[in-house]
């Protein structure tokens, strides 16, 4: 049976992957020893008491970091596949300024801890793997070794050949012993460079927290362009199906004279439940997504909610430029919800909408002079106050509403609209 198809049979298959893993310790091994000679020119100027020229080496150390850094990322990219991630470095810059700044960050010391600190010490430990991988493979194949030896030698001294056995068992111990101490240095040297090497666990989270950012961004997105699909396809399909069945009712009631008076009820009572189901398409697709928002914007389409309440509104709208079709569909909802809460629960005579945008925040202003007394730690879990609160919150930003007992009633929206 061939080597190979034995240490297949073996339980684990511990040489599996040891070829690389000991590729990779080796391949460490330069650039680990490479600050040693630094490190003792600095501590001979130390103790030879050249203050001139003690600075040398740190500042050497400081240079080499970099290249020794980019040397560490190629070794584990080429030999296991895994790249370690970068940390943020500050930005390109000539001035002295942009130097003293890439000199302070805590990536450029961390760095430098790894190639000085523990550098000198993963040499020693790579070098105690390689001596047992060393020394395994020797002691594992001596039998080849004697055999390779004149034939009288073998006769003459048979003691050797004696100890040869231990010496081989030995080595066939070791031999499976060096990819259990290879796997855990590389272990232990790949956890060191991901925290030395690559960003800091602030650094992690906020790009964590950057890319949940953007993911929502896009889920908020995908969001407001399925409703806007969803508002076409209703108006432009069932509501013209409606609106056809409903003209056809109409026809039918007054050109057909001679029908039964149970006929003419039923297609009476047809026509009113079409005219209904037409006025209730109108107002769910009115909210999904009105079209005259993403026709007209903001202005034209407030002014069409405050036109149809049974209370005058005066609508504000001073926009430079349109927000994104996200912000602008949460702004509409919210000026209209608030405005069907006014209607429904405020008991006001007037109300007031304002929409400004003031820097890279669109804000909201809805007052009414009603009752007050509206409350929104008192608001239901997905409804009214809590939930236009919960649907500002989906972009950032931020619902406050002032309702004294007496009024008036104020809610005020900021909405983030950045480029």
């Amino acid at each position: 049976m061939q080597l190979t198809t034995w240490l297949q049979l073996v339980p684990g298959r511990p040489f599996r992957g040891a070829g690389r893993r000991t590729a990779l310790v080796a391949a460490g091994l330069p650039l680990h020893l490479a600050v040693v000679p630094l490190w003792l020119w600095l501590l001979g100027t130390m103790a030879a008491l050249v203050p001139a020229v003690t600075p040398l080496p740190v500042l050497l150390t400081l240079v080499v970091t970099p290249l020794l850094t980019v040397g560490q990322r190629r070794r584990y990219r080429a030999l296991v596949g895994k790249d370690l991630p970068r940390p943020a470095v500050p930005g390109p810059g000539r001035n002295w300024k942009s130097a003293v700044r890439r000199l302070t960050t805590r990536a450029l010391w961390r760095q430098v801890c790894y190639h000085a600190v523990a550098g000198p010490l993963f040499a020693v430990l790579d070098l105690a793997v390689l001596a047992v991988w060393a020394a395994s493979l020797v002691a594992a194949s001596l039998y080849v070794w004697i055999w390779a030896l004149p034939p009288q030698w073998r006769v003459t001294d048979v003691a050797y050949t004696t100890q040869a056995v231990y010496l081989t068992a030995g080595g066939l111990a070791l031999l499976f012993l060096g990819p259990r101490l290879t796997g855990a240095l590389v272990r232990l040297e790949t956890r060191a460079a991901e925290v030395l090497l690559g960003p800091s666990r602030t650094e992690k989270l906020a790009r964590r927290v950057a890319d949940l950012a953007e993911s929502r961004a896009g889920v908020l997105d995908a969001a407001d362009a399925e409703r806007r699909r969803i508002e076409r396809d209703l108006h432009d399909g069932v509501q013209q199906r409606l609106v056809s069945l409903a003209v056809n009712l109409g026809l039918a009631r007054s050109t057909l004279g001679d029908l039964p008076e149970d006929a003419r009820k039923v297609i009476d009572e047809a026509h009113r439940e079409a005219k209904a189901a037409i006025t209730e398409l109108n107002n769910l697709v009115r909210g999904l997504h009105p079209a005259v928002l993403e026709d007209r914007g903001l202005d034209a389409a407030l002014s069409g909610v405050a036109a149809r309440l049974p209370i005058p509104v005066r609508v504000a709208v001073d926009l430079p430029q349109r927000p994104s079709p996200t912000v602008e569909a949460v702004a509409y909802f919210v000026v209209s919800e608030a405005l069907t809460n006014v209607v429904k629960h405020a008991q006001a005579t007037r109300a007031d909408v304002t929409v400004d945008r003031i820097g890279e925040t669109l804000l909201v202003v809805v007052a009414d002079d009603g009752a007050g007394g509206a409350d929104l730690a008192a608001a239901g879990g997905g409804t009214g106050l809590a939930g236009l609160a919960k649907r500002v919150a989906s972009v950032d930003g931020t619902f406050s509403c002032r309702s004294p007992a007496g009024g008036p009633t104020v809610i005020t929206v900021e909405l983030p609209c950045a480029p």
